[in-house]
């Protein structure tokens, strides 16, 4: 059986190899099956270059067998992975020849060319193929084709209007266009050139495809050339660019809004003439149109346009821009989402506008693009609420939606967009008072059960720890009514004084709890997040109080009397070893002590007192801290520190031995800790459980335990938060 499977294993990876080698064979034949069909292709090429060469002639054999051979060409050049054969086969320089119109021969004496624009059209389109390429661009520039082009785009002054003309000049401006496109150099060349004027001409042209390609040349060429910028404004373009805009054809439309988009780009002088020449109101219109490029480039250019000054933005919103901006905001359209995004929150950036940026329903769609994997639209989606969160009557409906914990639980993809967010969250936390604090308040108390949870959560992150020194000690004679509208429900503990407030307090923080008893992850998980938050932001709370002094104040003996039998009076018997003790000592120390020697117990008059339950080393412990009032406390001996304390009511050590073993909690003995704090009722390290649970959640919920350590914990976590956020005000009370 094993030579069987080791031979079927043999088999099958002999077989694997096989079919690999074959693939590769394949790929390899694939390949060089195209090599050789490219290099079938080269006499075909170069037969058609040698007509070119050889046909610039104004006899009509010789214009059809050019226009023959250039048709081959562009048919050819059609293919991308072909167009480096055409162009090595030397093309070029013969395309660019027949541009221009061959004088006119004995044929021509009647004064009409044969084929006449055909031929022309034919090698602009050719050249035009071969420049979607950007190494070839230069190569065709350099073989003169600029200036036959742009001669090409004026043909229509010198002949009458006909389908051949409109062709010719708008495959030399769709030429001009591939062979400017991202090509700084070429772009002032066609400007050197004359090209500009002819384009701007071509913008009122009867033929709407001509006025297409003018525009998309135009568009090319305003991108990023400032010299090129100036000289289309200069030419009187905008005008008839804002009359395109309100074209009922989309390509139009969209070619003139893009060639504004770039003429404005970084130039607020031109950003000045646009808005003056009235293209505002035509461009908003651009949002409803039926193009989703046209969209697009609208609202990039709005964005851009709003950030000319606040009276702009004003006039932007005003003239109707915001419904359907935030109707794109839901576009599956991923690049309109964007540039929706991007205009709103160069809005939002002005006061005037916010509030009705949110009124219109903008803030849900755009917290939503805050899950994008798009870092350019997340970034500008948080842009946007960063605006919108400046406006007091917006913080409430950020709060209302969730948008608090949308902020705070998101992944952002760059800095940028974690350093946007973290100013939102402070913007709103600043505006958590007055007013907005009272409706807050109102809605927790009123509103449904997720809205609820949604504000006690965010009061539990932005309250301002100033709001409870307001309300419960500079309340100085504030009515029930001022009381309860500025309450913080949740973060704020009762007034004992005002016992009729007590259910609106507790509303808040019994929020957070269910939340922590909820079978909901992320619902366990906010809760356990919100009330960490409110614990921090108290002043009085740490993971564990420091010890104090003991409560009873006391002159300590010091050190040297430690189990010293100089005027020792009392003798304890531990483990079976005498240890020497002074009664004006342990009399002082605690409520325990004093019992024994003034009360009715037989230990009163003994001489030697057995303690049969404390280890030696431990007893020491615990009489060094009542002779010197300090001691070094271990996590060996820690616990059973802990029980002698208790036993004998010594505070001030049960709080170092707390502070001790709280240390050493960790997910694994938590739980274990916690009952060592019930059993011993350790305020300070039950405490330190409590916080610490509230902290490791990620850690803890995993665990199959964990949602009866929670029911556990529950009422002592209730006390914890009601006395801790109490002590302040009882203190200077």
């Amino acid at each position: 059986m094993e030579n069987q499977a080791k031979r079927s294993k043999q088999s099958s990876s002999s077989s694997g190899s096989r079919r690999s080698l074959k693939r590769k064979l394949d790929e390899e034949f694939e390949d060089d099956r195209k090599v050789s069909s490219h290099e079938d292709l080269v006499p075909e090429v170069r037969t058609q270059v040698e007509i070119l060469e050889s046909t610039f002639s104004s006899t009509e054999a010789d214009r059809a067998s050019a226009k023959r051979a250039i048709h081959v060409l562009s048919e050819l050049a059609k293919n991308e992975e072909i167009v480096n054969v055409v162009v090595d086969c030397g093309a070029v320089p013969a395309l660019v020849k027949h541009l221009q119109v061959p004088s006119l021969g004995i044929e021509g004496d009647g004064g009409e060319m044969p084929y006449e624009h055909e031929v022309e059209k034919g090698s602009a389109f050719t050249l035009g193929l071969l420049a979607i390429k950007p190494e070839h661009q230069q190569l065709i520039v350099d073989a003169g084709a600029l200036p036959h082009l742009v001669d090409l785009l004026k043909r229509h002054r010198n002949a009458q209007n006909s389908r051949a003309v409109n062709g010719v000049i708008r495959r030399a401006a769709d030429a001009i266009t591939n062979l400017a496109h991202e090509n700084s150099s070429i772009k002032s060349r066609v400007r050197i050139e004359g090209g500009i004027p002819p384009l701007v001409e071509l913008l009122e042209f009867v033929d709407s495809k001509v006025q297409r390609a003018a525009a998309g040349a135009l568009r090319t060429l305003a991108f990023k050339n400032d010299e090129n910028k100036n000289q289309i404004v200069e030419c009187n373009a905008l005008p008839i660019l804002i009359l395109m805009l309100r074209s009922e054809d989309t390509a139009i439309h969209y070619e003139a809004v893009g060639v504004i988009g770039n003429l404005v780009h970084s130039s607020p002088h031109i950003k000045k003439d646009v808005l003056l020449a009235g293209a505002l109101q035509p461009v908003i219109g651009l949002l409803s149109s039926s193009c989703s490029e046209s969209q697009r480039e609208a609202a990039l250019l709005l964005g851009q346009f709003a950030a000319t000054d606040t009276d702009c933005k004003i006039h932007i919103v005003q003239r109707g821009a915001v419904p359907p901006l935030i109707e794109m905001l839901e576009s599956p359209d991923a690049q309109l989402r964007e540039m929706s995004a991007f205009a709103l929150g160069r809005l939002a950036q002005d006061t005037h506008n916010q509030a009705g940026i949110a009124h219109c329903g903008g803030i849900i769609p755009l917290l939503k693009l805050l899950d994008s994997k798009n870092g350019s639209l997340q970034h500008n989606a948080a842009f946007a609420l960063y605006g919108l969160a400046d406006n007091e009557d917006n913080v409430a409906d950020l709060v209302k939606v969730g948008g608090v914990q949308m902020l705070q639980d998101g992944e952002f993809i760059v800095q940028p967009t974690r350093d946007c967010v973290a100013k939102t969250l402070k913007r709103l936390e600043e505006k958590i008072h007055g007013r907005v604090l009272g409706y807050l308040l109102y809605l927790m108390r009123v509103g449904e059960k997720v809205i609820q949870r949604r504000v006690a959560l965010a009061l539990a992150h932005l309250c301002s720890p100033d709001d409870q020194k307001t309300i419960f000690i500079d309340n100085n004679g504030m009515s029930s009514a001022q009381i309860l509208g500025t309450i913080l429900l949740g973060v704020l503990v009762r007034l004992s004084q005002y016992v009729h407030c007590v259910d609106y307090v507790l509303v808040g923080l019994e929020l957070l709890l269910e939340l922590l008893e909820s079978t909901n992850l992320k619902h366990q998980r906010d809760g356990s997040v919100a009330l960490c938050k409110l614990a921090n932001k108290a002043s009085s709370l740490s993971p564990i109080d420091a010890a104090p002094p003991s409560p009873t104040p006391q002159v300590y003996l010091g050190e040297q009397y430690v189990n010293n039998s100089t005027l020792s009076d009392v003798t304890f018997l531990v483990e079976g070893k005498r240890f020497y003790a002074h009664r004006i000592c342990l009399l002082a120390s605690s409520d325990a002590f004093r019992a024994m020697f003034d009360g009715g117990y037989r230990e009163r008059d003994a001489k030697d007192i057995e303690i049969p339950n404390i280890p030696w080393n431990v007893f020491e412990l615990m009489m060094r801290y009542i002779y010197t009032g300090s001691v070094d406390v271990n996590m060996d001996v820690a616990q059973d520190l802990l029980r002698a304390a208790d036993q004998y009511l010594l505070e001030g050590l049960k709080r170092l031995c707390e502070y001790a073993i709280a240390q050493d909690i960790s997910v694994e003995n938590v739980s274990l800790m916690f009952e060592l704090s019930e059993a011993f009722n350790a305020l300070s390290l039950r405490n330190a459980c409590i916080l610490f649970i509230l902290e490791k959640f990620d850690k803890l919920s995993v665990m199959p335990w964990y949602s009866h350590l929670i029911q556990r914990i529950l009422p002592e976590t209730r006390t914890y938060f009601v006395r801790a956020l109490n002590r302040p005000i009882q203190a200077d009370l």
